[in-house]
């Protein structure tokens, strides 16, 4: 890693989510969580203890969890329904259609401990295929912040949205890419470095490693464009048009398989508009083996030197 990364404080992005909504709490008596027993690896005991009575634990029940947040929702409240995201998109997925994307609810979904940040529980405990399975659904946002700043504005952001969303977050911790009193805009990407050679696209915990690989590819003189696309669907078109446009080729960078996340989001947009070079990295449609989180991107070549690789292979690539 480069240096300023190395130095940098590691941040656990469930406490910039707790913090926020904390905060949203005090100022609106609406906002209530909804949790399966998961109090403690959601870090909402902070909540509880504010608002005891805005705290609802459905137990080991995610489907059910689902529809009580719904009910809610319908019932004037503005309900954010957090589970491990594995159980959360695989086990509700049909509430998901149902009760909130079919039917419109006001309910907002948070996906924590996202990817495979669950490392050495391994692949029942993986959650690589919640991109694929939520961004097929209509009315449901999909968004995966990249650090702490961006995960609070992402909250505050879904609290005033009128409909619902999914919110993956991440227990690893990542250092900070965006700036305090960061803003987040659904469906922008954030340009984190300019760059003409090749564009690397990124969310989540891959968004610093992918800062990292630019970094290496400049040692190597070649100048890569980074942007941090936090919301997978609706995806940034105008700005994957851009990068086509301008870099010539394009690299995207997930926790997630390589079918139905963000690499595929990236490259529909690229075959309809601007068909350039593209290379995806993430799980190649494979169950992720058991290992630490960090260990396991890096086992999927994800480490920044790996990244950096891939986009030196795939320059070679262009026209």
């Amino acid at each position: 890693m480069n240096a300023p990364f190395e130095a940098a404080k590691l941040h656990d992005c469930r406490d910039a989510f707790t913090a926020t909504l904390e905060e949203l709490g005090a100022a609106n008596d609406d906002i209530v969580a909804v949790v399966n027993d998961s109090v403690g690896s959601s870090k909402l005991g902070g909540f509880r203890d504010k608002f005891p009575d805005r705290l609802i634990n459905v137990g080991i029940a995610e489907q059910n969890m689902v529809g009580v947040g719904a009910g809610l929702a319908n019932g004037g409240k503005i309900p954010f329904v957090c589970a491990a995201a594995p159980f959360l998109t695989g086990r509700a997925l049909e509430q998901i259609k149902a009760d909130i994307a079919y039917s419109q609810t006001n309910v907002k979904l948070v996906g924590i401990s996202s990817g495979m940040a669950y490392g050495e529980l391994g692949p029942t405990h993986h959650s690589i295929e919640d991109f694929a399975w939520i961004r097929a659904l209509p009315n449901v946002p999909v968004i995966c912040p990249a650090d702490r700043n961006e995960t609070a504005a992402a909250i505050r952001w879904a609290a005033k949205h009128d409909g619902g969303c999914f919110l993956r977050l991440s227990r690893v911790g990542v250092p900070d890419v965006l700036p305090d009193g960061h803003v987040f805009e659904l469906g922008r990407a954030n340009t984190l470095r300019e760059g003409n050679d090749l564009t690397i696209i990124a969310n989540g915990v891959l968004t610093h490693r992918a800062l990292i690989a630019a970094d290496l590819l400049e040692g190597r003189g070649i100048a890569a464009r980074v942007l941090n696309m936090a919301t997978v669907r609706p995806i940034d078109a105008e700005a994957i048009i851009a990068a086509a446009t301008d870099t010539g080729a394009i690299l995207t960078v997930e926790e997630h398989t390589t079918f139905g996340g963000l690499g595929s989001a990236v490259a529909e947009v690229v075959v309809d508009n601007m068909p350039v070079p593209m290379t995806r990295l993430g799980v190649p449609g494979v169950f992720a083996h058991t290992a630490s989180a960090n260990q396991l991107l890096d086992d999927f070549g994800m480490s920044p030197a790996a990244i950096a690789d891939s986009a030196a292979a795939l320059l070679k690539r262009k026209a």
